[in-house]
């Protein structure tokens, strides 16, 4: 089944690239703490051809409760192949749309509450052994839920489902995203996704960070260059960290510039 949404942990999704805990996971309401990706996943998974799976994200979809859902498609930004697909179940748009949909229609899994002071006592070293021992659906609960610290040590997790669920979720503040983007640590597809978002690159520090990164995809950065700057082109024409082509185009857009 198609929603008409496109995130990418929707599509890592579509494209099978997860296992079959995780989707038990999704398909439980668990895993997106967004409305969007959570109604989009649960959809996706209603077809899937593991019984269980399609079963239990029927279930979920049969929980949310009615005013809930129909008030989320109402909202503008509800594709038309959602409205369709609940419209096929005899389920139709409220008059009035929900105000927001950062919080997931149905919350199967409440987070304990935490006081900041408690999630600051908790050191780095506390927070990685703590994560060490966590299975992939447990990590990934973290990655969309959890604390900032959680979140800037799951975003360099070798499983990319993992860290792209860092990038999903509703917690994740502009100044994390400008702190990823510069990280030489990370997936060539974290910053791939970053790059790619309309919002964040809105940010002049997150498209400098991503352009002098020497991790992103050179067409990336070279794609970024225009957005640059002079002082900053000048900066870059000098970084011997930069690949050669970027450092060369810097300097030759200094000269045309002028």
């Amino acid at each position: 089944m198609e929603s008409g949404l496109r995130t990418p942990l929707l599509d890592l999704f579509r494209r099978g690239d997860v296992t079959r805990d995780v989707k038990l996971v999704a398909a439980q309401g668990a895993l997106a703490p967004r409305a969007h990706e959570q109604l989009g996943l649960l959809v996706l998974l209603v077809g899937d051809e593991d019984p269980e799976i399609a079963l239990t994200a029927e279930m979920t979809l049969h929980a949310i409760p009615r005013e809930t859902l129909t008030a989320f498609l109402a909202r503008s930004d509800a594709p038309t192949e959602l409205i369709e697909f609940f419209r096929g179940r005899g389920i139709e748009p409220a008059e009035t749309a929900a105000p927001s949909a950062e919080e997931p229609l149905i919350d199967t899994e409440p987070e304990p509450t935490r006081t900041e002071e408690e999630e600051e006592a908790e050191d780095t070293q506390s927070v990685t052994q703590r994560l060490a021992q966590m299975n992939v659906p447990q990590r990934l609960k973290r990655a969309s839920k959890g604390t900032r610290e959680e979140r800037s040590i799951l975003i360099r997790d070798p499983n990319k489902l993992i860290a792209t669920a860092v990038l999903s979720s509703p917690k994740l503040t502009s100044a994390e995203v400008e702190a990823i983007a510069k990280m030489a640590n990370v997936s060539e597809e974290i910053l791939r996704i970053i790059a790619m978002n309309r919002s964040w690159i809105k940010n002049y520090n997150v498209v400098w960070s991503l352009t002098k990164n020497p991790k992103t995809p050179v067409q990336l950065s070279m794609n970024l260059l225009s957005r640059l700057a002079e002082k900053d082109l000048q900066k870059l024409s000098t970084d011997r960290n930069v690949p050669d082509i970027l450092r060369i185009t810097a300097r030759k857009k200094i000269v045309l510039d002028k």
